[in-house]
């Protein structure tokens, strides 16, 4: 990784849960971090607050990584701001759970779009533009090994992912590019709590060796390993991160 500028971290979707957890963890890290958001300024704007409070450097960016220029922007002000880019953590992602007989278009093409769409194309941006050294790390989650009811768009898309992770860590070790994938059991986040019950959640807790469901920063301290010094010689793997539940 470069040491001759101020390393730099895209985080895709860092405005909320575990993006923002990643955004804060990586400025506290020494990271100057673009926090991604999609809708929600006042969220974003938050995080740089709070990452700019603690000392560090952060710039929010909207940008829509379902859309075909949404990584671009993302490079392009990231490049503007600090220089150059290290890290990409392909984080943004929407989840719409149904069993698969009920999955509509819309609903498909959404999540196509956003979640492998948005990590390919932050893919494509990040093998052109990172500079030698650098790290990418897409989160995906242990859904694809628990092989979960009304989960099937959404862990399909994701296998997809932890497959994508190894081909393109092959493509770019020259460059010293590691790519990763963390894969996140259930999490205390607002796109895992919402539509759920108490007993839901209660029973997914269960499931885990540890009874409970995880917490932002306990991702953001393995996709930090991944980014950092000593993750140097993890490359082309999937880590999943979720208190041994799969």
């Amino acid at each position: 990784m470069s040491r001759t500028a101020t390393r730099v971290a895209i985080v895709t979707g860092g405005s909320r849960g575990i993006g923002a957890a990643i955004a804060a963890r990586l400025a506290h890290d020494g990271f100057a971090v673009v926090v991604n958001y999609a809708r929600n300024r006042a969220c974003a704007d938050q995080v740089v607050g709070t990452i700019e409070a603690a000392g560090g450097r952060a710039l929010a960016v909207q940008a829509d990584v379902g859309a075909r220029d949404g990584l671009k922007s993302l490079f392009d002000a990231a490049e503007a701001a600090f220089g150059g880019v290290d890290v990409l953590v392909n984080n943004a992602g929407i989840m719409k759970l149904s069993p698969i007989a009920g999955v509509d278009d819309e609903s498909f093409d959404a999540q196509v779009a956003v979640n492998l769409g948005g990590v390919f194309r932050g893919m494509l941006e990040a093998a052109n533009r990172l500079r030698d050294g650098g790290r990418i790390v897409s989160v995906s989650t242990s859904v694809v090994g628990m092989k979960l009811p009304v989960y099937g768009v959404y862990a399909a898309i994701k296998a997809a992912i932890e497959t994508l992770t190894p081909i393109l860590a092959k493509e770019l070790g020259p460059r010293g590019i590691s790519v990763n994938a963390v894969a996140p059991g259930p999490v205390e986040t607002e796109l895992f709590l919402s539509g759920k019950s108490d007993e839901q959640v209660a029973a997914m807790a269960a499931m885990n060796p540890f009874k409970r469901i995880g917490r932002p920063e306990e991702i953001a301290g393995v996709v930090a390993f991944l980014a950092g010094p000593d993750g140097g010689w993890v490359n082309g793997q999937t880590i999943r991160a979720n208190g041994g539940v799969v």
